[in-house]
Order: structure tokens, then sequence, then C-alpha cells
């Protein structure tokens, strides 16, 4: 599908079952997918520019390397959340917003609570968080506020995405690419995402129990 990039990496699929997995507790399913992000991180940084800056080892002067554009992580509130600490590892001077969205269970449209930014995100390449790209609602609404703060370089990062969410966030906004771990089947009547891994947030923080 044009705009997606699917990581096909061997440790990718590895993580991505345990997520899948009904049985994994709250706990194993939290780190799991705190590293699976930090594997995401390596990938969808791959074409970041560099900036040559002068350095000396212990032996000789040579050449090292900074990332040349500010970096700015957006996790959609609050299964996004789980993947922040796995890109801050990686990428330890990124900035960090929030954007508060929930699903209306009855329209299946993104309703908004929060929205906080760091300030020169037109200057900055921003990544948007979120385990799972279902209906693209969310997705959708998240890249329109960052727009609206004047975000020019947007990537949307999720684990799992629906045809259908990738549809509608391209339909809505075709120069974002899309990054994920596994392009799933379809949606259930309720949105869910099928096979997917449930709802990502009540397995993070025990609410579904």
């Amino acid at each position: 599908m044009k705009n997606l990039i699917q990581i096909d990496h061997p440790l990718v699929k590895r993580d991505l079952s345990v997520l899948r997995d009904r049985n994994t507790p709250g706990n194993l399913f939290r780190a799991v997918l705190r590293r699976t992000s930090s594997l995401l991180a390596y990938e969808v940084t791959r074409d970041l520019a560099l900036r040559r800056r002068p350095i000396r080892t212990p032996l000789e002067q040579t050449t090292g390397y900074t990332i040349a554009q500010h970096i700015v992580l957006v996790p959609i509130l609050r299964a996004g959340l789980g993947m922040v600490g796995g890109f801050v590892e990686v990428i330890p001077d990124a900035r960090v917003g929030h954007i508060g969205l929930y699903r209306n269970e009855e329209t299946l449209q993104p309703v908004d609570y929060y929205f906080k930014v760091p300030r020169q995100l037109g200057t900055s390449v921003v990544f948007v968080l979120d385990p799972m790209l279902a209906t693209g609602g969310s997705g959708s609404a998240a890249v329109q506020y960052l727009k609206g703060k004047g975000a020019r370089s947007i990537r949307f990062v999720s684990i799992v995405a629906a045809p259908e969410g990738v549809r509608a966030l391209r339909r809505s906004h075709p120069d974002i690419q899309i990054y994920t771990c596994a392009l799933d089947r379809t949606l259930d009547k309720n949105g869910y995402i099928l096979p997917g891994l449930g709802d990502a947030g009540d397995r993070m923080f025990g609410t579904n129990e």
C-alpha cells in the first residue's frame, strides 16, 4: 500500500507474537511493547539527516555526527505512552508532546480531551505514536492537530495496522509516511483490528480485568 512501510525484521516478528498472545501478562506486555518500540525507532529514523562535528578520541582528532533535525515524539493517549520509553532510549534528546483522544464506542469517531506539544514543530521531525492504527480516525485527527500547530514533517508509527485505517489516514493526509510491524486483515464490527492484539491500553494498564 502506498506510503506504508512494514518493518519486516525477525526480532520484531518475535516480539509481535508475544504482544498478540492473549496469555501474555500485563507486565510482560509493557516490557515487550517498549522493546519493540526501540527496534522500530532504529528503522523509522534510518533516513534522518546528519550534521558533522569534530571530536577527539583518546588517540586523535576525527569526525563525529549528530542528528541534524529536532525530534518530537507525540504519543496518542493512552496506549501511545507505551511506545515512548523505547523511542527515548534510542533518541534521548527527543522532546515529547501528548495528544489525548478516545474513540466514541457508538460512532467510532475520535473525541479529543488534551493537546500539549513542544514549540517549533515546523523545524522538527514529528513521530506520532500509537500501537494500533484501526479506523484511522484518531490518527487522522492527531495529524491534523499537529499540522495546525505548524508541523510539516510527520511520520505515523504503529505496531499493528488495519487496511481500513491505512486507507483513511492516507486519504486524509497523503503526505504522511506510515510505519507498522504488521498490516492485519480487517476490522471487526466494533472497530477492533483482526487478528490484532486486543486493546493495547487495557492490556498495558490492567483496565480490562
